[in-house]
């Protein structure tokens, strides 16, 4: 379950010769031997996600260059069923593919401890897919690509009643629908928990398929 227990599978072979623990390594360890207090906050963020999950393996049953394969392109795991938006929130900062802005321990401490201390922060759960959304791992999920527009799209996911909804709370591309937080899908009276949680699960596998478009230079 952590980084004491990684079982064999989930050690990667490097370049430089010994062994990695591929899930709970951030790119630029896996890539240039960096090992700093940021990667281990990388490292915190994956083993928070497993406590969260009651054990489960990161990644489940992706291979190794999979996993590698994924963050490269942008995605993340997605929050376990339950877990408070602010926790899932802290894991994504942790996971920030710029070391300089993942958050030092310090400030990880100071966030833990407000949300202890203000235990209604911690009732809206943020949970969206029970398994992983990545088109390498789900060729199932929907091609943003072949969506003409924000509409288009909450009709490819049957959620077309919500059209009027994101419309007037002005989002038009999906560039801004990758942004959202499961926050700004309840702001848009969404109060329904599986709807928000099908919306969300589509949302992350957009993230997934938009960041390596947005870094060849294509428009979303």
């Amino acid at each position: 379950m952590s980084l004491l227990f990684t079982p064999t599978s989930s050690l990667q072979l490097t370049e430089q010769g010994g062994k990695l623990p591929v899930r709970w390594t951030p790119p630029e360890t896996i890539q240039h031997r960096k090992f700093t207090s940021s990667s281990d906050a990388w490292s915190y963020g994956v083993v928070m996600w497993e406590v969260m999950s009651y054990g489960e393996r990161p990644y489940w049953d992706m291979s190794n260059q999979d996993v590698i394969k994924a963050i490269e392109e942008g995605y993340r795991l997605p929050a376990p069923m339950d877990c408070p938006a602010g926790l899932h929130q802290l894991m994504l900062d942790c996971w920030q593919r710029d070391r300089a802005d993942r958050p030092k321990f310090h400030q990880i401490v100071s966030v833990l401890d407000k949300m202890i201390r203000n235990p209604s922060s911690l009732k809206t759960p943020v949970g969206t897919c029970a398994r992983l959304i990545s088109p390498l791992a789900d060729p199932n999920t929907p091609d943003v690509a072949t969506f003409h527009s924000v509409g288009d799209w909450l009709e490819g996911i049957k959620m077309e009643r919500y059209k009027e909804n994101f419309t007037g709370a002005g989002y038009s591309s999906f560039d801004s629908v990758a942004r959202m937080t499961v926050e700004d899908v309840m702001s848009l009276g969404i109060t329904l928990v599986g709807h928000q949680r099908k919306i969300m699960c589509s949302v992350q596998g957009m993230r997934a398929q938009t960041r390596p478009l947005q870094s060849a230079g294509v428009e979303v």
